[in-house]
């Protein structure tokens, strides 16, 4: 079961997850934590202050870390003593602090080390709320528990040998009717370094360990009721989808969707354990399953969109019956480190969009000299994550929505992994787009 900083911003918080797990601790539950609420921002901006200011800085920033932990422990009952264990941590944040402002340096190592101390001591608070209610339960740091990183900092990868690691500490404690309480998103490489997994790595600690322990499901617990059919901030008929393959699972977040990472969802899709979305403001919601089969019943399951999309359009008559025109192309790609969304060929073309947060003048240039291109700028993708089976439906429904909008289609991709059916339009029809294909597929 993870929770996410929002599911544990403050003591009123820390009381409502305790509910959701106390109803679970007879299914044997480990439970991963992120940082409390924007402790990893405070963190952050305090090192920022420690560089800028110098020495006199760092303690109105250690006061509001620390007043956020220590006011949860008073307000959860906790105010006869700070726990020895979290007095320690918030000692050693400022001494490092007090470093970073006299070394006047900030290195990638560092900054892991000093974001690690976010999930450290919501753990025990965690621990402490927990055992005072009469739960068993243990706070373990990441490497406690038995997981071992390389030490590529801010983006490590989970190292082999914590698929064995893991289930030798952490089954033995909940069969004895202990609740584990692991840090999520940090690590330790084998040299003692504390590491942070990067995008979505504290859904990556619970999934590694869900798998890793041949759990029943990864719980991942959010603030909206599971995959949605869309943003509902943005259109208010959304629906959750009640059940969708990793596959796409993953093509929705690839495409704009805030739901899990693809990287987060690897280790359960190695093992075939499910992942189960819920939502921790409303626990009674059935969320959203992810596992290896899609359902049948239903050939469209959600749709997303991105903005701030660049397209390139590459046409040229070399390419005609030019075995290695397209190498060339895209070995100008790699060469300016432009990483490539989506792709439409023909015979003597081919067009592709690119996240327009890229600089493009240098490799439009360069391929000018072997075609003729044309950038366009301020586009969106809007995808149908979809059983590409019935895609002839679903294009007849999306391009009866195009025409009754007066929308015209710039691209059209169908992606490789056969879930997703996307469309380029410009950013200003994208709303309408959306609007028209979630009427159509699901109101």
């Amino acid at each position: 079961m993870k929770f996410g900083g929002s599911s544990i911003a403050n003591a009123e918080r820390f009381k409502h997850i305790a509910g959701i797990v106390r109803a679970r601790l007879s299914q044997k539950p480990v439970l991963v934590l992120s940082a409390m609420g924007d402790t990893t921002d405070n963190l952050l901006e305090a090192a920022e202050a420690a560089l800028k200011e110098g020495p006199v800085s760092v303690e109105p920033s250690l006061e509001r870390i620390t007043g956020l932990h220590l006011c949860a422990l008073r307000e959860l009952g906790i105010s006869n003593s700070v726990p020895e264990n979290i007095k320690t941590l918030l000692s050693e944040l400022g001494t490092l602090l007090a470093g970073i402002s006299l070394i006047g340096e900030f290195s990638l190592r560092s900054k892991d080390f000093l974001v690690s101390f976010g999930e450290r001591l919501s753990i025990r608070v965690a621990e402490s709320f927990f055992s005072s209610l009469g739960i068993p339960c243990k706070a373990l740091d990441a490497w406690e528990a038995g997981i071992v990183s390389d030490s590529n900092w801010t983006a490590a990868e989970i190292l082999e040998e914590s698929w064995k690691n893991v289930p030798e500490i952490l089954c033995p404690l909940t069969e004895s009717g202990v609740l584990p309480i692991v840090t999520g998103f940090i690590a330790k490489n084998k040299n003692g370094g504390i590491t942070t997994l990067g995008r979505g790595g504290s859904d990556l600690t619970a999934t590694f360990i869900a798998a890793a322990c041949n759990a029943k499901e990864a719980q991942i617990w959010k603030d909206v009721d599971g995959i949605m059919s869309f943003d509902p901030r943005k259109i208010a008929a959304a629906k959750p989808v009640p059940q969708i393959s990793y596959d796409e699972a993953a093509e929705l977040a690839y495409f704009g969707a805030q739901v899990l990472h693809p990287r987060a969802m690897l280790p359960c899709r190695k093992t075939g354990t499910p992942v189960l979305v819920k939502n921790s403001y409303n626990p009674e919601a059935s969320g959203t399953k992810i596992s290896g089969k899609a359902p049948e019943d239903a050939p469209v399951r959600a749709l997303t969109s991105r903005s701030g999309v660049s397209l390139v359009d590459i046409v040229s008559a070399h390419m005609l019956g030019q075995s290695g025109f397209l190498g060339e192309v895209f070995a100008a790609f790699a060469r300016n480190k432009i990483s490539v969304d989506m792709v439409a060929t023909s015979e003597v073309s081919v067009s592709v969009t690119l996240d327009s947060a890229y600089a493009l003048d240098a490799l439009c240039a360069e391929l000018s000299r072997i075609a003729h291109v044309e950038l366009k700028t301020n586009k969106a993708i809007v995808t149908v994550i979809c059983d590409t089976r019935s895609s002839s439906k679903i294009l007849e429904q999306a391009f009866s929505v195009f025409g009754s909008i007066g929308v015209q289609v710039e691209m059209i991709s169908q992606g490789a992994s056969k879930v997703n059916i996307s469309f380029v339009v410009t950013e200003d029809d994208a709303p309408a787009v959306i609007r028209g294909l979630h009427s159509a597929f699901f109101e």
